[in-house]
């Protein structure tokens, strides 16, 4: 970043002034370590153009980039206790939660909104890893409980899409609670008859995964996001092998018939629209022909007749 710090930044503040150039113009991939112009990758859904690292994005981006033409209505999450436990170890849990609003902007977590998805019905609930590492608290847990209640409503598909780290520490067996409290949710749906599709994105990991991420219908994965339970050191450490190149990445997973899709976030409201028309038994113009599912290690493999 050198040349760009030393060189670029000082001609353009000389031209335009040093107040009128931001620091955040540039963000630096953390795969390739490309220098990226911030226009460009937001136009391309903060995916790299130079290796098509997939780097993570908040909660609303994610509604926003799922939900037709990005309109939504959010959901109202149930209020919970704050802090149940009065939590603290170097700092109050309650200041935690504090700085992780102020500067998201979210209440919580997770965020759920319903709309539509290539003209499909859906209630989405979609984690923000920036807030507290996605973790699972009770207000979470209210959150699914929530957004499958609305699709029951709504008579909708229910869309999860975690990004965590598991567990809310702060809130202790509050916490671990919630995880058959989201099973159950997803029974409610699925015994419905409704389509439940979960997106696993960067991480997925702890509680959330050992919960409602793998019990989908259909599970997608973004490319290489890390999907697991324990760390892969903690793994080493405990049995004691190398873990094989490339363990608990999504494309690992699908090649050991863990998650049906690897799909790229450009082509992710296509795809889970063309599957929630399949699930709902609908035709139309932009769900009719086929649908193609990757296989193991490879991009493609045989297609499923819509029909």
């Amino acid at each position: 970043m050198s040349w760009l710090s030393e060189f670029v930044r000082p001609k353009i503040r000389a031209l335009v002034g040093a107040k009128d150039v931001p620091d955040n113009l540039w963000h630096k991939c953390p795969s390739c370590e490309q220098m990226l112009f911030h226009r460009e990758l937001e136009e391309n859904l903060h995916v790299c153009h130079a290796c098509g690292h997939h780097m993570r994005i908040s909660a609303r981006q994610r509604l926003g980039m799922l939900f037709d033409a990005g309109a939504f209505t959010p959901v109202s999450l149930p209020a919970v206790t704050p802090d149940p436990l009065k939590f603290r170890d170097s700092r109050r849990y309650t200041e935690r939660l504090k700085e992780a609003q102020s500067k998201s902007g979210e209440r919580e977590a997770i965020m759920v909104g319903h709309g539509t998805i290539k003209g499909q019905a859906a209630v989405i609930a979609a984690f923000d890893f920036s807030f507290m590492g996605g973790s699972m608290g009770q207000a979470v847990g209210a959150g699914l409980l929530k957004a499958a209640d609305t699709a029951l409503e709504l008579d909708a598909a229910l869309v999860a899409v975690p990004a965590s780290g598991g567990a809310r520490m702060q809130e202790g067996m509050l916490s671990l609670v919630q995880m058959p409290r989201t099973v159950i949710a997803v029974e409610r749906v699925r015994e419905a008859g409704l389509p439940y599709i979960v997106l696993l994105t960067d991480p997925t990991t702890g509680g959330v995964s050992a919960s409602f991420a793998m019990l989908g219908d259909i599970q997608i994965a973004e490319p290489s996001a890390m999907i697991g339970f324990a760390g892969k050191r903690v793994i080493q450490d405990t049995v004691r092998e190398e873990l094989p190149e490339g363990f608990q990445t999504a494309e690992y997973l699908r090649d050991h018939g863990m998650v049906d899709m690897v799909v790229p976030r450009a082509e992710l409201p296509a795809t889970i629209g063309r599957l929630l028309s399949l699930l709902r038994n609908r035709k139309g113009p932009e769900t009719a022909g086929l649908i193609a599912i990757p296989g193991p290690k490879q991009k493609s493999a045989a297609s499923l007749d819509a029909d």
